[in-house]
């Protein structure tokens, strides 16, 4: 039944029950009065009334004349975690399981919150489409592959807790689970140490704020050494669509010693038959035993899940940058 046609009483007491999930109501903190319940919105004082007295009688909440009223126990707080997981379809096109980076992290994800006893949901959004709906269901909603382009209205109005994972994402309710691979290009750089080499870096043509922040690192580790050169180019991970020609053309010119950064099957030949004799290609990827800048799955999930759990603990505080670090394997 949709909630319009729901009557008056549960209509508020769903008004009141997003109200104080959304502001980390727990129980024995203090909640609205009767007469801020009514200024708060436009039920009558007639429904105000009826639905307190009915939290009441269900043990919801305590009303002491003079002192005020207080929450008694949070229906929709629970051990059990209802928590999904969203890609976003105009990045990751194909479906999230053509992607093995996505795949991965998916596996890994799921495989630890059901062993930990909670539920676990997969699904998608669009840059201007979110199920809503959906998201004010769940506890915790992870979003992976936003980006510039989508649009972010729905966080000031979402009940659940709001993380992105693969992604930084500064918002007061958002929590940012990035991977660094700060340190991960410094220890490359230092491999290469021996002589000035030629990088080229590829770079996503996909904007999000972590776009840039990638390419600032990778240019600070390279440019850190006397002689080095760094280009770049710029490419479609996901899809793996890009000017053949033109792509071609800039390898062969520039002719690197070390390629990093993204990849793709339908390009990454291009790049390899470009390389300078005895150069490298240096990808990002996860749980691999083959050369790049690597994260550990399990390891990751070990840290960002029970850090999803404690902000669930506390609704009230702010969102905050998380970061993992990558390894460099050479």
């Amino acid at each position: 039944m949709s909630t319009d046609l729901a009557p008056r009483h549960l209509q508020l007491r769903d008004f009141l029950f997003r109200r104080w999930k959304t502001n980390g109501v727990k129980v024995g903190d203090r909640i609205e009065s009767q007469n801020e319940i009514t200024h708060l919105c436009d039920f009558s004082l007639i429904t105000v009334t009826k639905t307190l007295k009915d939290l009441e009688a269900e043990g919801i909440i305590r009303r002491q004349v003079g002192k005020g009223s207080y929450l008694l126990r949070a229906p929709w707080a629970a051990q059990h975690h209802r928590v999904g997981l969203f890609y976003n379809r105009d990045v990751v096109g194909g479906g999230i399981f053509d992607n093995s980076f996505y795949t991965k992290l998916v596996i890994a994800f799921e495989r630890m919150v059901v062993s930990e006893g909670h539920e676990f949901i997969l699904g998608s959004f669009t840059n201007d489409k979110m199920p809503e709906a959906i998201w004010d269901a769940l506890d915790v909603i992870v979003l992976t592959s936003v980006t510039a382009e989508t649009d972010l209205s729905f966080l000031d109005r979402s009940t659940s807790q709001i993380s992105v994972i693969d992604e930084t994402l500064v918002h007061d309710k958002v929590h940012s689970y990035r991977i660094d691979y700060g340190e991960a290009f410094r220890r490359m750089v230092a491999h290469y140490a021996d002589r000035p080499r030629r990088y080229l870096y590829i770079d996503t043509v996909i904007p999000s704020i972590e776009q840039p922040m990638r390419r600032a690192a990778a240019e600070a580790a390279v440019n850190a050494v006397a002689g080095n050169s760094l280009a770049a180019l710029r490419a479609d991970q996901e899809t793996g669509q890009v000017d053949a020609e033109a792509f071609e053309a800039a390898l062969a010119e520039y002719r690197p010693d070390i390629v990093f950064g993204h990849s793709h099957d339908a390009w990454r030949p291009i790049v390899e038959r470009h390389l300078a004799p005895g150069g490298k290609f240096y990808s990002y990827a996860l749980d691999s035993d083959a050369p790049g800048f690597v994260v550990q799955a399990r390891d990751w999930m070990n840290a960002v899940l029970p850090s999803i759990y404690a902000s669930l603990e506390n609704r009230r505080a702010k969102g905050a940058v998380h970061e993992f670090r990558a390894h460099f394997q050479p």
